[in-house]
């Protein structure tokens, strides 16, 4: 028998962590917190589960991402503005602080663009600090494909940073 609470203890932390950077919003990552460990249960009901750390973290990735395309899909209100301010910055000045939301607000926008296997690949990477063996394990792929679609989302969000500051500087005729 599987002690939930324990692992909810153990590993709800990492979850929240993952699913809030992604998705910046209280109610979403409390939502993908939830699904997370449903659908963990859901897999250890079908199968023996060696590593609940890199399956919950995985699938919290999925979940969020999952939850990026759809926020992008059907534009809502702008209560995630709102969220922000909650958030403690380092930052004192308030363009300082615009800026930075502009900049996650793009980003997000970005991830939920990509190949569903290149976001994970990059929140594993860069939001989770997760080794390109540990990212292979995770999502059962080899280490040199983990690098492969690491290197294609990169090229992918530079692409997509990019193009909006190119087209600000030609001129419309």
């Amino acid at each position: 028998m599987i002690d939930w609470q324990a692992i909810i203890e153990k590993h709800g932390p990492a979850v929240w962590q993952t699913a809030y950077r992604l998705l910046g919003d209280h109610a979403d990552a409390a939502d993908c917190f939830q699904e997370t460990f449903v659908s963990a249960l859901e897999i250890s009901r079908r199968q023996h589960v060696r590593n609940f750390s890199a399956i919950l973290v995985h699938l919290a990735t999925t979940r969020a991402i999952d939850r990026l395309r759809q926020r992008f899909r059907q534009p809502r209100c702008s209560a995630a503005a709102a969220d922000w301010a909650a958030v403690p910055s380092t930052n004192t000045g308030p363009a300082q602080q615009a800026q930075r939301r502009e900049l996650a607000a793009r980003l997000r926008k970005s991830l939920s663009e990509l190949p569903p296997q290149e976001a994970q690949v990059f929140c594993l990477r860069y939001l989770n600090d997760m080794s390109y063996r540990q990212i292979a394990k995770a999502l059962g792929i080899k280490t040199n494909a983990a690098g492969v679609l690491l290197h294609r989302a990169r090229a992918k969000l530079r692409e997509s940073f990019e193009s909006p500051a190119k087209q600000k500087g030609k001129a419309v005729l």
